[in-house]
């Protein structure tokens, strides 16, 4: 079964592969995203070296039982694991989520597609979520860094985010000018603007997010390096996984794995422990 220790070991034995930059259309950031999550794909599949696209379609089914939406969470969902969402950015500032706030955990009633959710033969009822963030500085293709960081170490609970939606809707619901319908995925919506009541405004909430790089510069401050690759995971999750992946990884010395403590998301003044993985090209 893949995992992320999987996919690190792969980048790290195939870090030269660069971000491929699909030609078709004209939106740089889009085609670039495009090519990081077909990278993320290869290297959870192990397919970074594979030409023949029939063996990687192949390996990519046998690896995911969801690959998602350009709308919705997540993008990836490997067979009987982990969700992953992939975001790209040309600098090291903010993230922007759009209308999906943060998640420590995904769960199968929040709001995804059907697909999504019915993706296993099992149903499931939530999953651990890794973000996968490549760094791809501006007029360039290649991937200067990439993190790895599992939600729960860099989230709050689901309830901290509901609470300010909810909060949002109830403060809307109180004025008495505008015609606000709250009963809807969104914020809001302002109906009836004009005297024809044919125009509504929707009331969308965007989400943005520290780049871990900001978050964990403690623990790892990016500078000049070539490429790095970085992979935040909590301590109880890293134990779980199979004992000759860890020993793999814990075994190739160009790989530095060492105990943390981090900010519990949910509790500054609680820590969480983690392990951090660390590889890079100077």
């Amino acid at each position: 079964m893949a995992n992320v220790l999987q996919a690190f070991i792969n980048i790290v034995n195939n870090y030269q592969v660069n971000i491929t930059n699909i030609t078709h259309g004209n939106n740089r950031a889009n085609n670039m995203g495009e090519g990081l999550e077909t990278y993320i794909k290869e290297a959870f599949s192990n397919t970074l070296l594979e030409s023949d696209q029939k063996i990687k379609k192949q390996k990519f089914r046998d690896s995911f039982s969801y690959e998602g939406s350009k709308t919705r969470i997540p993008d990836l969902i490997l067979k009987d694991g982990d969700a992953i969402e992939i975001k790209k950015t040309e600098v090291l500032g903010d993230l922007q989520l759009n209308s999906s706030h943060p998640k420590a955990i995904l769960y199968s009633s929040q709001n995804i597609s059907d697909e999504c959710r019915n993706c296993e033969d099992n149903a499931w009822i939530k999953k651990d979520i890794l973000y996968a963030m490549g760094h791809i500085p501006k007029k360039s293709k290649n991937l200067k860094s990439l993190w790895f960081v599992y939600g729960t170490c860099y989230a709050a609970d689901e309830d901290v985010y509901q609470d300010v939606v909810n909060e949002i809707k109830a403060t809307l619901k109180t004025t008495n000018f505008l015609q606000i319908d709250t009963d809807c995925k969104e914020l809001g919506k302002v109906k009836n603007i004009d005297s024809l009541k044919i125009t509504y405004l929707r009331i969308r909430g965007m989400w943005v997010i520290k780049h871990p790089a900001k978050v964990f510069d403690d623990l790892y401050e990016q500078t000049n390096e070539l490429f790095s690759l970085i992979a935040i995971i909590p301590l109880e999750k890293y134990n779980t996984f199979p004992k000759e992946d860890r020993d793999h990884i814990e075994s190739i010395e160009s790989i530095t794995i060492t105990n943390e403590e981090i900010s519990n998301p949910n509790n500054a003044a609680k820590i969480l422990k983690i392990k951090l993985l660390l590889f890079k090209v100077e």
